[in-house]
């Protein structure tokens, strides 16, 4: 007897779930390959053809600071590339064809920028987001990133800053080194951007002063926050309330009755109110409250 095993029932697909702070309206403007300027609180996506051509925050260094204080592009380099292709929105190639850099570098140097500025703009917000149609980046495109892509490295990056130190806070404020009496060793990243913190600057200001992608930095400030090395400023006071004694008198109000003198006693009655063990006083006391009683 030969017995036809059944396949088990197939389960029917689900679409992955984006998880939260991540745009719906970015995934809707991807199905429909649209093209313009995704605007949102912490910076924009440009789209051509609903992929993701540019990504700028200011909270990440942009794509110039990546190629010059990299040392692959000189600043005047740059600025020219701007000036002659930047109406024409073909940056990009002109600094590919004028052989200023090669197209890997390029494309290498943007999705470093891409992805870094990204993590930022989709993060979680609380304002309205807005899309401006036909929109287009003066950089050109250059190597599109699908949307699902960026999403998803978006999500990776911030599991994994949740795992190396849970607390957000050393994202954005200022930072300061603890006081210890003597500090571990650190790798030299590490120490690069440990020599960048002084209770002022913050992960974006460091960032921008090492020419480095924020989200590196992000990384690195987090591990230091996790050996106890770095932890945030602690807010300034507030000014100290000057004493009563020193505040000016209130003037008088205009419309205020004049303060009258207190009505003069007769010595009998100042006499009769200061304490005294004369037995005159006594005396003088127990003959008013018998004329009272009358």
């Amino acid at each position: 007897m030969t017995v036809v095993s059944t396949p088990p029932p197939r389960l029917p697909l689900r679409r992955r779930s984006f998880g939260p702070g991540v745009s719906p309206m970015l995934r809707r403007l991807a199905e429909e390959r649209a093209t313009g300027v995704l605007l949102r609180e912490r910076g924009a996506l440009h789209l051509a053809d609903g992929q993701v051509t540019y990504a700028e925050s200011p909270e990440s260094p942009g794509l110039d600071v990546l190629l010059t204080t990299g040392g692959v592009l000189d600043s005047e380099v740059w600025r020219e590339a701007v000036a002659r292709a930047g109406e024409d929105r073909r940056v990009g190639r002109f600094l590919v064809d004028s052989g200023r850099v090669t197209e890997g570098v390029l494309e290498l140097c943007l999705v470093a920028a891409l992805f870094d500025a990204a993590y930022f703009v989709l993060g979680p917000s609380s304002a309205p987001a807005r899309f401006r149609y036909g929109a287009a980046h003066w950089l050109g495109p250059v190597r599109p990133m699908p949307v699902a892509a960026l999403e998803r490295e978006t999500l990776r990056r911030r599991e994994l800053l949740h795992r190396i130190w849970p607390d957000p806070a050393t994202d954005t404020a200022p930072l300061v080194r603890t006081d210890r009496a003597a500090e571990p060793p650190v790798p030299a990243r590490q120490e690069a951007v440990l020599s960048k913190v002084n209770g002022v600057r913050t992960a974006a200001d460091i960032s921008l002063a090492l020419g480095r992608p924020a989200f590196h930095t992000l990384v690195e400030l987090r591990r230091l926050a996790t050996a106890g090395i770095v932890t945030t400023a602690s807010p300034p006071l507030p000014p100290p309330r000057p004493p009563r004694s020193a505040q000016p008198p209130r003037p008088p109000r205009a419309d205020a009755a004049p303060e009258q003198p207190p009505p003069a006693l007769d010595p009998v009655s100042v006499l009769l109110a200061q304490p005294s063990a004369d037995p005159d006083v006594a005396l003088l006391r127990r003959l008013r409250d018998a004329l009272e009683a009358l």
